[in-house]
C-alpha cells in the first residue's frame, strides 16, 4: 500500500491512492474489500441517502470484487451504480455528472493482472477528503453490521456509462477540430478502455486502427499498452500509420509515437499542449512536472518564459500543487497528464486529443510538433540495498559525492539520489548534456552508495 508521508503516518488501510496488492492476499482479499465497501457505505449513509458508482479494469479479478464492494455498500443502505469496465478517470467525470456521493474504482492501473486495487473519488470526482478518510478508517475496526431489511440498497447497471463519456471526451476539443485524414493506430492494453478509445478517434473523423482491445482477464498490460510502447511502434511503422496513441491498463496514461516511430513520453506531450497554448495566448499560471521530468523539458519551459515547480513521483502530488497554486497542466514522463480545466484527474483518452487538437490546429506532423524540446540523457541506475534506511543519503562520504557531481555538471544537468518507497533499493539519477559523462557520474554515486 502506498501511504504518502504526510498526514497519512495514521491510517492502516489505505494510503494516499487507495489499497493496492496481490489479489489474495491480504488487503487484496474478499473479506477486506467486503468490510471496506460497507465501512464506505456507512460513512456516506450519516450524510443522507444517495447512490456510489462502482467501475473496474478487465483484469479477471474485477468480477468478485464488483460483487463483494456492491454487498458491502448494500448492507450499509447504500444504492450502487455499476458502470463494469470504464477508464479511471470516466469515473471520476461519471461520478461528478451523475451527483454519485462517491465513486469506487477496481483497478491496478498498470500493474500485470494478479494485481488489484480500490481507489475511491469524492463526489467532485476528486481524492476523498482526510476527514472522510480517516472515518472510513475508524468504521473499519467496528464489527459489521445490515441494516433493517426495508433500508437496504438497491443496485442498477449503468447501461449508457461508455457514450457518456465518449462524449465528454469529444467536448474537450473545439467542435471544428476533424481528425479526417488521419491513419491512427490505438493501444488499448486490453484494459478499461478497449470500447472507448477507438470510438473518440473514430467520431472524430479518424481512421483507426486498433490492437490491445481484446480484454481475457489475464491480458491487461501483457506486452503492450503505454507501458510496453515497442508493438505501437511495430504496428505504427507496418501500417504506415500518421501516428500512434498507447493508453494503459485503466486509461489514466498515455504515450504516442510519431509516423518515424519515435516515441513520445510524458514530457513530450506536455511541451506539445503547453507550446500551442502560449502560440493561441491561452496559457496562464506555470506547469507542474515531478523529480523525474526531464531538464530539458524545464529549459524549455524556462526559454518559453514559463513557471516550472517539481513535486514527488505520483500523479496525486501533481494534482494536490496545481490545485494548490490554480494552474492547469502538470504530468509525469510516464504518462501521466492532467488538464485540470477539463478534469479532475490524469486522462490519457483527453491528453492524446489534446495533442490531436494542436497538431490539426498548427497543421503539422507529430514530428514537427515535438521540434524545439531538446531531451537531456538521462541514466537511472537502481541499487540494491540491506535494508530500507532514508538515512542512507544524508551519510557525508554520499553528500560530498553528490556535491563533486553536480560541480562536474556545471548547472547544466542534475543529480537525484531517492530511496524506493517499496523496495530495499536506491535509485541513481543522473541528467546532463553529455551522455558519456552522464554515465560516468551515475555508475561513481553508484558505486559510493554500494560501497556505504
Amino acid at each position: 500500500m502506498s501511504i504518502s508521508h504526510s498526514s497519512h503516518e495514521a491510517r492502516h488501510y489505505f494510503g494516499t491512492d487507495g489499497v493496492r496488492g496481490k489479489v489474495g492476499i491480504w488487503p487484496i482479499t474478499p473479506e477486506f474489500v467486503l468490510k471496506l465497501g460497507w465501512a464506505v457505505g456507512k460513512v456516506l449513509a450519516r450524510q443522507g441517502s444517495g447512490k456510489v458508482l462502482i467501475g473496474k479494469d478487465t483484469r479477471i479479478s474485477g468480477y468478485m470484487f464488483e460483487s463483494v464492494l456492491e454487498a458491502g455498500l448494500t448492507s450499509a443502505g447504500i444504492d450502487t451504480h455499476l458502470l463494469g469496465p470504464m477508464p479511471t478517470p470516466a469515473i471520476a467525470y461519471l461520478t461528478r455528472t451523475m451527483r454519485a456521493k462517491a465513486g469506487m474504482v477496481i483497478s491496478a492501473s498498470h500493474n500485470p493482472y494478479y494485481d488489484n486495487g480500490i481507489k475511491i473519488f469524492s463526489t467532485h470526482g476528486t481524492k476523498l477528503p482526510d476527514s472522510l478518510e480517516m472515518e472510513i478508517e475508524a468504521q473499519l475496526d467496528q464489527p459489521m453490521t445490515t441494516v433493517d431489511s426495508a433500508a437496504l440498497g438497491k443496485a442498477v447497471r449503468v447501461v449508457d456509462a461508455p457514450g457518456r463519456y465518449i462524449e465528454f471526451c469529444k467536448s474537450t476539443v473545439s467542435s471544428d477540430v476533424m481528425l479526417n485524414g488521419l491513419k491512427i493506430i490505438v493501444d488499448c492494453a486490453n484494459g478499461a478502455a478497449y470500447h472507448i478509445a477507438p470510438s473518440v478517434l473514430r467520431e472524430l473523423g479518424a481512421e483507426v486502427i486498433e490492437i490491445g482491445v481484446a480484454p481475457n482477464g489475464l491480458n491487461i498490460n501483457l506486452d503492450c499498452g503505454a507501458t510496453k510502447p515497442a508493438k505501437l511502434r511495430e504496428t505504427v511503422l507496418a501500417h504506415q500509420a500518421d501516428l500512434g496513441i498507447a493508453l494503459d491498463g485503466d486509461g489514466d496514461r498515455v504515450m504516442m509515437v510519431d509516423h518515424q516511430g519515435h516515441i513520445l513520453d510524458g514530457d513530450e506531450l506536455l511541451y506539445i499542449i503547453i507550446k500551442h497554448h502560449l502560440a493561441r495566448g491561452t496559457f496562464t499560471g506555470g506547469v507542474v512536472g515531478t523529480v523525474m521530468t526531464n531538464f530539458g523539458f524545464e529549459l524549455a519551459m524556462r526559454e518559453m518564459g514559463v513557471d516550472f515547480v517539481r513535486v514527488p513521483v505520483g500523479d496525486r502530488y501533481v494534482i494536490a500543487e496545481l490545485t494548490r497554486r490554480h494552474w492547469h497542466l502538470g504530468g509525469e514522463p510516464s504518462g501521466h497528464i492532467v488538464c485540470m480545466e477539463m478534469t479532475t484527474t490524469g486522462d490519457g483518452i483527453i491528453t492524446a486529443l489534446q495533442v490531436l487538437a494542436a497538431m490539426r490546429e498548427e497543421e503539422k506532423s507529430l514530428v514537427d510538433i515535438r521540434a524545439g524540446l531538446v531531451k537531456y540523457p538521462q541514466i537511472l541506475i537502481n541499487v540494491t540495498v540491506a535494508e530500507k534506511n532514508p538515512k542512507l543519503l544524508e551519510k557525508p562520504t554520499i553528500q560530498a559525492a553528490i556535491r563533486a557531481a553536480e560541480a562536474a555538471l556545471k548547472h547544466r544537468g542534475r543529480v537525484l539520489l531517492r530511496c524506493s518507497g517499496t523496495e530495499p533499493v536506491v535509485r541513481v539519477m543522473v541528467e546532463g548534456e553529455d551522455g558519456v559523462q552522464v554515465q560516468q557520474l551515475a555508475e561513481q554515486l553508484a558505486a559510493v552508495v554500494t560501497h556505504e
